[in-house]
């Protein structure tokens, strides 16, 4: 949550193993107090307490516009809040139906522009983007991203690999097999 990132007073933990994968916060300051809600259409809320007013402030809230909604823009493609067609096919795709893609009809999703080459294709460089929904994906944090790379070309069912861990220069691999879904620009506007 990056408005979280303003308060100093919180410890953050992220714990993975072959059970379960948790993300949890900790305030330091006996003075705060929040919740983390889902409310009951799905949308994560945190709240703060104001003591002053004796209420919970509504802090952040998830989704925020479209772009959160998961998938929205269907395979291929990435949301990006910031341009006029909020949907745009990622290099090297394009849309199936370009006239409706065009009027805002992205249910025709995006295709590849040349057959998929096992042997001759390569791969593009996505920043500041939201990884793709994990569903399918193969994870291995023993190696580097150089590998992960090597890994992934040899496999015809790969389609993306990324770092598990980008801090201190990245560690881990983690490899899509087939369609590429929910991905987001996070780009400053």
């Amino acid at each position: 949550i990056p408005e979280m990132q303003q308060w100093d007073d919180i410890i953050y933990n992220f714990t993975e193993n072959r059970e379960e994968v948790i993300y949890t916060f900790r305030l330091t300051d006996h003075n705060l107090y929040a919740r983390l809600t889902i409310n009951s259409v799905g949308h994560l809320e945190l709240f703060t307490w104001d003591p002053t007013d004796r209420d919970w402030n509504m802090f952040w809230s998830i989704p925020r516009d479209d772009c959160d909604m998961y998938a929205i823009c269907g395979p291929y493609a990435y949301c990006d809040m910031s341009t006029s067609l909020a949907c745009k096919c990622i290099k090297g795709f394009v849309p199936r139906y370009p006239q409706q893609w065009a009027s805002g009809d992205v249910t025709g999703r995006c295709r590849r522009k040349t057959p998929l080459n096992c042997d001759g294709d390569g791969f593009v460089k996505l920043r500041n983007m939201k990884l793709p929904g994990t569903t399918a994906v193969i994870v291995d944090k023993s190696i580097r991203l150089t590998d992960c790379e090597e890994r992934c070309a040899k496999n015809c069912n790969c389609t993306a690999f990324a770092n598990t861990d980008i801090r201190d220069g990245g560690s881990g691999c983690v490899i899509w097999i087939g369609e590429l879904v929910d991905i987001r620009n996070f780009a400053a506007p």
